[in-house]
């Protein structure tokens, strides 16, 4: 019977204990899942209007100051003519300058010491390179010894000039007005006829119109009595001369 009884309200305590357990697990899933609205809204998400930012401040404006008013003024009256002066109609003629003619320069065939165009004899008698008649000199009488290039007989002749000269109204006018001037030097061939030919400037004054005028007018005007060997026939003769053209001021 003990037993029994002892069973019994081991029982009842178990149950009560049961009861308790699952009342406090009931509660717990109970406010568990009970959702708590908030009693106030945080101020965090309180709403609250927005208002645009203000427009700077426009620039003050000034005074604004009236047009000018713009005055128109007469304009000056030109001046009364200058007095012109006008250039008479006779003008200064260019001053003529004379270029003497240079002296010949005889060029003879051999070369020796003398200053003849040739050597041989000659029919007078006197210094030089060959004597007259017969007798002993660079060339001899008859059939002699000698650098003469003709018998005895002694007809030679030198060359001689008997026509043309160049003066300053041939200057040309170009260099004349630039007053350029110069000396050249030129060589020519005077032919038997006397004539010349092959004119060339050996050394150039400077200007192409002074070297090409003198040759002109050398080969033009110039006219030679030609030179003569010892047999009295004509034979040409090579000239080397200068010209100089001089403007004078």
């Amino acid at each position: 019977m003990s037993f029994a009884s002892s069973s019994r309200t081991d029982r009842v305590r178990a149950g009560i204990a049961a009861v308790i357990v699952q009342g406090v697990l009931g509660y717990a899933l109970i406010t568990g899942l009970v959702v708590r609205f908030p009693e106030s809204v945080p101020d965090a998400l309180k709403l609250f209007a927005v208002k645009p930012p203000s427009p700077p401040p426009s620039p003050k404006k000034g005074p604004v100051s009236p047009p000018r008013e713009t005055v128109s003024r007469p304009l000056g009256a030109t001046s009364p003519p200058n007095l012109r002066a006008t250039a008479t109609p006779i003008v200064v003629p260019p001053p003529v300058v004379l270029i003497p003619v240079p002296p010949l320069v005889i060029v003879a065939e051999k070369a020796n010491t003398g200053a003849a165009s040739i050597s041989g004899a000659s029919t007078i008698i006197g210094p030089g390179t060959g004597s007259g008649g017969q007798g002993d000199g660079s060339g001899s009488g008859g059939a002699g010894d000698g650098d003469g290039d003709g018998s005895g007989g002694g007809g030679g002749a030198p060359l001689r000039q008997i026509a043309g000269r160049i003066t300053g109204n041939d200057y040309p006018r170009r260099p004349f007005e630039a007053g350029i001037g110069g000396t050249l030097f030129v060589r020519y061939i005077v032919g038997v006829r006397g004539r010349v030919t092959d004119c060339t400037v050996t050394r150039s004054s400077g200007n192409a119109e002074l070297d090409a005028a003198t040759c002109r007018l050398i080969t033009e005007r110039f006219r030679f009595k030609p030179r003569r060997n010892m047999a009295g026939r004509p034979v040409p003769a090579v000239i080397v001369e200068d010209h100089s053209w001089v403007v004078d001021r």
